[in-house]
């Protein structure tokens, strides 16, 4: 084997050997987590010290992973006093419903309005995938959940525009998980709504898929708003 041969057979080799998880990466995808789950409550002090010994990892890991949740809103900093898992109020909950009528009705539109067939394909493929899915594998299903309901805007061209959703969508579920399970929420047919979202975007009917995908959300924010009450104060 020539060098020349020899030295792209060890490119290639380095290419697919896959990177190592950074101790700050794994600390931050741990605490969002938990964040997002509630597994660390709204409010929660986040002790650096306390922190070390569950993730076991040292201090910057620890405060760089911090810092990346701040810039998340996940995480708020208490002057020079430490960290707290981000606060919640049913006012926080609102604005953030809003935001994401708002913002992805924006990127919706404009995905119906350019996305291609490729784009359908992926929409329909994420759909197929989600509607497979049980809720009993809650990792499984919200991992399904995301992917679809990004599906269905990642032709709108905003990089930007995609991020804020995306952080949206993050802030909105954590205030599910915050209000808990309740039997009222499986009297709702959720995979009707996907179902009829879906086949507005398909028929390039940018009025009714908004008015569809809005109603999901509204209805979603609605019940949540109720269960919320029993969750935390209103401040």
């Amino acid at each position: 084997m020539s060098s020349v041969n020899r030295e792209n057979s060890s490119s290639a080799d380095k290419s697919n050997v896959t990177a190592p998880v950074s101790a700050t990466q794994r600390v931050y995808s741990a605490l969002r987590e938990q964040i997002i789950r509630a597994v660390i409550a709204p409010g929660e002090r986040l002790k650096v010290e306390a922190l070390k010994v569950q993730l076991e990892t040292g201090t910057t890991p620890i405060r760089e992973a911090l810092s990346l949740l701040t810039s998340d809103q996940l995480v708020e900093r208490i002057d020079q006093r430490g960290f707290r898992a981000a606060s919640a109020s049913k006012a926080h909950f609102q604005e953030i419903l809003l935001l994401r009528c708002q913002l992805e009705d924006i990127a919706l539109r404009k995905s119906i309005s350019d996305g291609d067939s490729a784009w359908e394909e992926r929409l329909v493929l994420s759909h197929h995938r989600l509607s497979q899915a049980s809720r009993d594998n809650i990792d499984e299903f919200e991992t399904l959940h995301k992917a679809f309901h990004l599906a269905l805007i990642d032709a709108c061209g905003s990089p930007i525009l995609l991020k804020f959703c995306d952080q949206l969508y993050d802030l909105n579920i954590r205030y599910r998980f915050i209000a808990g399970k309740s039997t009222g929420y499986a009297k709702r047919d959720v995979t009707k709504e996907h179902d009829s979202i879906l086949a507005a975007v398909i028929a390039r009917d940018a009025d009714n898929a908004s008015g569809n995908l809005a109603r999901h959300y509204i209805t979603t924010g609605e019940f949540l708003t109720g269960q919320l009450g029993n969750s935390l104060n209103d401040r």
